[in-house]
């Protein structure tokens, strides 16, 4: 049991899975690029300011449910978006897909209707 302050420090949000691949010489591990309305902003020498999408790298264990991982593409899941990076076979993860499964194989992502757009936040 956890304490609903510590379930408050969980933040799930809502990201675009940009592109998705497996990782190589893994069995399990695809490699996905997500959208969570996130963004960088550079200032150059003369004070002009630039804002780019930043997108996270998120490492996860799902492959063996999606032999094609382009069907992933395009799709708005839920992540949780504020664990500490970790890296995995040499790349960083920046996040946790959320999904279900049961102990006879049924297994499902976890997905807001479609009018959620990437970087909604779960309450």
């Amino acid at each position: 049991m956890i304490s609903i302050d510590d379930f408050s420090k969980i933040e799930l949000r809502a990201g675009k899975i940009l592109s998705a691949e497996k990782v190589p010489d893994t069995d399990k591990l695809l490699k996905l690029s997500v959208d969570m309305a996130e963004t960088t902003e550079v200032v150059d020498e003369a004070g002009n300011k630039t804002v780019t999408p930043k997108y996270r790298q998120i490492l996860s264990g799902i492959s063996m449910y999606f032999p094609d991982p382009q069907t992933l593409v395009g799709r708005t899941v839920m992540f949780v978006a504020n664990l500490e990076p970790r890296t995995i076979r040499g790349l960083e993860s920046q996040g946790m897909i959320l999904a279900v499964s049961t102990p006879e194989g049924g297994f499902s992502l976890l997905e807001p209707n479609s009018t959620i757009p990437p970087g909604t936040k779960a309450k």
